[in-house]
This record gives C-alpha cells, sequence and structure tokens, in this order.
C-alpha cells in the first residue's frame, strides 16, 4: 500500500517561491489502477516524479508498505518494486532490447523465452526486436512499449506511467491500453497512470483529478468520470473522445 501523508512541493523562481503541490495526503491500495488527470500544469507530473523519488517532497511523507520511504533514492525505490514509465522514454544507442530485458530483470542471462514473453506482453514480436538496438530507429510507440516491458520484467509491485499515450499512434495506444488491462486482470501490481484519454481512464478503479496542486476530486470512474465529460470540475478541461494525442 502506498500512503502519502501531507506532501507539499515548493520551487524558487523569479518571482518568488511557488507552491507546486499542496498539502496532498492520499492512500493507494494493493493492485488497484489509479489514474491521475486533470489540467497541465496542475501538479500530477511531479507528485508522481516524488512517488518514484525523482523529486524530493518539501514536507510531508512517504510511506510504501508501511515504511517511510520518503528519503530513499530512486535507486533503493526500485529495489523495492516501484518502477516510472516516463513521458519521452529514453533511447539507448548501442544498447539492444535483450540488453535492456536482462539489466532490468537483474539477471545475466535471461532466456530468450523469457524476452519473448515479456515483449508478447505489450504487443511486439522478440524475432524483431532483441536484436534491435534502443535508439532513434524505433518509433515512439515501439519505445514506450519496450519501456513497459523491462517494467514487467523487473517484476515491479508498484508501476507508475506518465501520459503513456504522448506522442504514439492509434494501433500503438489501442496495444498499450490491452497491455494495462491485462496487468490489472493479473492483480500482480498497482498502477498509478498519468493520463487525459478516456480509454484509459475508463480502465481505473479510482480517478484523482489534481488540479492547482491539489487533489480537486477523486473517486470511481462512475463517480467522476460523467463531471468530466460534463465540464463541470471547473479547471479541468472537457476530455475529448480521441484515441490518440494530437
Amino acid at each position: 500500500m502506498l500512503e502519502l501523508k501531507h506532501i507539499s512541493y515548493r520551487v524558487s523562481t523569479p518571482e518568488g517561491e511557488m507552491d507546486i503541490l499542496k498539502d496532498i495526503s492520499l492512500t493507494i491500495p494493493d493492485e488497484k489502477l489509479v489514474v491521475f488527470t486533470g489540467p497541465n500544469g496542475g501538479g500530477k507530473t511531479t507528485l508522481a516524479r516524488i512517488i518514484m523519488g525523482l523529486a524530493q517532497p518539501t514536507a510531508g511523507q512517504i510511506l510504501y508498505d508501511g515504511q517511510d520511504i520518503t528519503e530513499l533514492d530512486i535507486t533503493e525505490r526500485a529495489r523495492l518494486g516501484i518502477s516510472y514509465g516516463f513521458q519521452q522514454p529514453p533511447r539507448f544507442k548501442g544498447i539492444t532490447v535483450q540488453d535492456l530485458l536482462q539489466l532490468a530483470a537483474g539477471q545475466n542471462k535471461l532466456s530468450k523465452d523469457r524476452c519473448c514473453n515479456y515483449l508478447t506482453n505489450v504487443g511486439l514480436c522478440a524475432n524483431d526486436y532483441l536484436d534491435r538496438e534502443v535508439d532513434v530507429s524505433l518509433s515512439g510507440g515501439e519505445v514506450k512499449r519496450i519501456e513497459i516491458a523491462t517494467i514487467l520484467a523487473r517484476n515491479s509491485k508498484l508501476m507508475i506511467f506518465d501520459e503513456p499515450e504522448a506522442g504514439i499512434d492509434l494501433w500503438s495506444f489501442a496495444r498499450l491500453t490491452e497491455t494495462f488491462e491485462q496487468i490489472h486482470a493479473k492483480h500482480s501490481a498497482t498502477m498509478v497512470i498519468i493520463s487525459h484519454q478516456e480509454r484509459i481512464i475508463r480502465l481505473a478503479d479510482e480517478i484523482i483529478v489534481v488540479a492547482g496542486g491539489q487533489i480537486a476530486h477523486r473517486g470511481t470512474t462512475e463517480e467522476i468520470f460523467p463531471l468530466i465529460l460534463a465540464d463541470t470540475l471547473g479547471s479541468c478541461p472537457v476530455m475529448t473522445r480521441k484515441e490518440t494525442a494530437q
């Protein structure tokens, strides 16, 4: 279980101090799929980065399975089973997909069958990708799916994805949502996804609307999604029904 207690995050700007997050407290039970949504600049990504350890809160406490991880760095949190999928995943010239999967699994030798299984789960054929370098020759959708495969190879217990739909084609987006649905159906991991897309939001056990650095609304998909469509959440934009980012 993930618990955030009174999390705040403040930065210095030329105009003075700015509060990006303001006293956020929430609990995310195990094996749930939770979607963070809300207007751009509302604090969603900052909150996710703080959970991963990519940023340190100005105030507050983070507990994971009862352990205080507030001061742990990203490597220490990864060892506890927390993984992060970036909005723009990094590319690694000279490193093959198989190399990346082996590094993620923490094994010197990962069998081809296991590599194939991880890639199949994200809609990729191992024979086509294992020996390819994770470089600019791959599309955005391919890199995103490879990154998800590495998260699966880590056997992560808490998976965080920052706008996985950004910059990918319709077919890749459809396969991504299928992958999220399959992971959730196995009840093997907790998932936190930052998204504005209806198709992902409808998979959620709970929607958390983050706006102005605070939790503006939270509840089940049945409770929150109709409000989003009716544009009654104030600063939260009306959700489009488009399945790909523009």
